[in-house]
């Protein structure tokens, strides 16, 4: 008999997860105006943590705060005072009231960072985005002084979620945030250590996983969300993404999270880019064909013996069961499913066959105005009004404990943007 998705899962370690189902990490934008956990994270994580899934990912934890990921992010950028590590504690409890592991996934946006946010943000160059609609503000590179300093408060924040009662930390090196900066020589155009060889442009990444183990000790989970490939010409590539790999799994890293894209190449969502895809010199498979990145994990897991993650697209759990027996992943992550289907594990593992496709019934564009969506730009602001419908079933969740599949996308895509901005006006 194969690995089910109910099994326990072993973590080099030492830490037991107790099935193979994970809570993918999903912006919450549910915390205070200046980045403090609130009742409403405590509610959603609470619902999550009574849905059966072996580990719950959070959003994005924040060590800057001029460099979020969206208005509403949990922000750690220095030693906790008495308030914030209460309220984290509360999140925490909360998060792991069934006996489930909370992780908490730690971040920063680099040039990723709107506009309204912070209309200069920091990056490893100062190389752009290349998206249009001007959200977006032109980087300037860090110096190393910064750099160092960054690499403490990804120190501080992990081990003040250890402090609140979190049993994990994900380090987010994937999707086109900083590090992920870091590692690509299309956005990283440095000429010092940090910069030039794959080793140098990873060097910012592993002196966090470095800094983060010496700061929680030898026993605590600390996972790291990587891409598999950027998918642009020029970016970070699977050959690259195995090098890290082995890299990591040499610094003690216990699972980590085979993800892709970045904003410009959003592959993560399944929403399509401003650009052609970048294809990738990876043998496809017959198996688990629905999930994104199955084919890149598999490939990987014959190269390194730490566990892998594998989060985007799984909606069967023949496909799930599937991926867990030819080794193509350890863990199964869900993330869209579980905004309505909260307890989508504990249906999985006993018997539910498939998740509802939510996002396939989340057109923007009118049917009757169906040739906008052969336009690039329109495929891609179809895709994230899309994205926002699924916010606004978080917001739902944490405010009120219920979800409504009736929503209807166009207002869920004002509200984010009205919130949004509400949020950044409330902080001055």
């Amino acid at each position: 008999m194969g690995i089910e998705l109910s099994n326990p899962l072993t973590l080099p370690c030492g830490a037991v997860m107790p099935n193979r189902i994970a809570k993918g990490a999903m912006t919450e934008g549910l915390a205070t105006p200046d980045g403090r956990p609130t009742a409403e994270l405590e509610r959603l994580y609470g619902i999550w943590a009574d849905g059966g899934a072996g580990m719950l990912l959070t959003g994005n934890i924040i060590i800057d705060k001029d460099h979020l990921e969206r208005p509403g992010n949990v922000v750690i950028d220095q030693k906790p005072d008495a308030d914030m590590a209460k309220r984290l504690a509360s999140w925490a409890k909360a998060g792991t009231r069934t006996g489930n592991h909370l992780w908490a996934q730690i971040s920063h946006g680099g040039r990723q960072t709107q506009k309204l946010v912070n209309p200069n943000p920091k990056s490893s160059s100062d190389v752009a985005l290349a998206l249009p609609g001007g959200q977006f503000g032109k980087p300037t590179p860090l110096s190393k002084d910064e750099i160092a300093d960054l690499v403490n408060r990804w120190a501080i924040a992990a081990k003040a979620c250890r402090n609140a009662g979190f049993t994990g930390v994900q380090v987010h090196g994937a999707h086109g945030y900083l590090i992920s900066q870091f590692l690509s020589p299309r956005v990283n155009l440095r000429t010092d250590e940090y910069g030039g060889s794959l080793e140098n442009r990873a060097r910012l990444l592993l002196e966090v996983v470095k800094a983060v183990r010496t700061a929680v000790g030898a026993d605590f989970p600390i996972s790291v969300k990587l891409n598999s490939a950027d998918f642009q010409k020029g970016g970070f590539a699977f050959e690259d993404s195995i090098a890290v790999v082995k890299w990591l799994e040499a610094a003690s890293v216990d699972l980590i999270e085979i993800s892709g894209g970045t904003y410009e190449q959003p592959k993560l969502m399944g929403v399509e880019g401003m650009e052609e895809e970048e294809a990738q010199n990876v043998a496809p498979s017959t198996a688990a064909r629905e999930a994104y990145f199955v084919d890149f994990a598999k490939a990987m897991q014959s190269e390194v013996a730490v566990p892998l993650m594998v989060t985007g697209g799984f909606r069967t759990r023949a496909a799930m069961e599937q991926a867990l027996d030819i080794g193509a992943a350890d863990v199964v992550g869900l993330g869209r499913p579980m905004c309505l289907m909260t307890d989508a594990p504990t249906q999985l593992m006993t018997g539910l066959d498939a998740l509802p496709r939510y996002e396939d019934n989340l057109d923007l564009i009118p049917k009757w105005l169906g040739f906008l969506k052969r336009l690039q730009i329109m495929k891609a602001i179809n895709g994230f009004a899309g994205i926002y419908w699924f916010y606004e079933q978080l917001w739902m969740l944490g405010h009120q404990g219920r979800v409504d599949e009736s929503f209807p996308v166009f207002k869920a895509f004002r509200a984010v943007e009205a919130r949004n901005k509400a949020i950044m006006k409330a902080r001055g």
